[in-house]
């Protein structure tokens, strides 16, 4: 696929995912939505771990309402139905692929962008950026599983708090919340998140093991994940990965780790 609305690269096994179009703070369409899943997918067998980011200064500022109008003349708009094709699958992505994902913030992470950025197993935010669930300014509910994953970052009260009124949620609250994970000045949001991604990327085969288990706990009780836990950490003792770091931690060195 050519992307038209997003820019994809790859480098020292990190797959950088941009979403390109600054003239709308990154709003997204269906047909942008489409290049990300197609993105996430070639990210999941090539690279060994991924950066989610915008360019100019906005990582999303969600649904782009502009180019919906054609619908809006149509007394059975069917809304919701954009998620299907195209907004979900992008979540679901970042969700199921084995690669650690960062997502890269600065300025608004709003609507659809708000869920897009939680989603990030290590959610990284500049100095100015910020949560805004604006659904309610415009007479819509959240998507992007923002109910599902702002609730289990930041417990059912705040979230139903940042989605009933569409308050603003700064990087330095956020990262007080327990929504982001590291907040670092502006200038250094780009190559923060490419040198974590990249340390990332030289980690162990486990550290795909240890990204689903961390998904699958949110939906399981205590006996549950400690059969997941039994389960994964017979596979990643199989890895040769283990070897390495055992071996390396016999010879006092650092590993080399081969993601097999």
């Amino acid at each position: 696929m050519t992307y038209k609305h997003i820019l994809f690269s790859l480098e020292d096994g990190v797959a950088r995912i941009s979403l390109n179009d600054p003239k709308t703070m990154n709003g997204v369409t269906e047909e942008m939505g489409r290049e990300m899943v197609d993105a996430l997918d070639r990210a999941a067998k090539d690279a060994r771990a991924v950066v989610i980011t915008g360019e100019g200064k906005g990582f999303c500022s969600g649904a782009n309402l502009t180019a919906a109008q054609d619908m809006l003349t149509d007394p059975m708009r069917d809304v919701g139905g954009q998620l299907d094709r195209a907004f979900n699958p992008v979540i679901l992505a970042i969700k199921t692929m084995e690669q650690p994902v960062i997502t890269a913030i600065r300025g608004p992470a709003a609507g659809f962008g708000a869920g897009l950025a939680a989603a990030g197993d290590i959610v990284m935010m500049s100095d100015n950026a910020y949560f805004f669930c604006a659904f309610c300014h415009v007479g819509l509910v959240p998507d992007g599983g923002a109910t599902y994953l702002l609730s289990q970052a930041v417990g059912r009260v705040r979230a139903t708090q940042m989605m009933l009124l569409g308050e603003k949620v700064d990087a330095r609250t956020a990262l007080d919340w327990g929504l982001a994970t590291r907040v670092v000045p502006d200038e250094e949001l780009d190559e923060a998140a490419m040198k974590l991604a990249r340390q990332l990327a030289a980690g162990p085969r486990s550290l795909g093991l240890i990204k689903r288990m961390a998904w699958d706990a949110l939906d399981c009780g205590m006996e549950a994940a400690l059969q997941a836990e039994r389960v994964n950490q017979r596979a990643a003792g199989r890895t040769e990965d283990f070897l390495e770091g055992v071996n390396s931690f016999i010879e006092k060195r650092k590993p080399a780790f081969k993601g097999c």
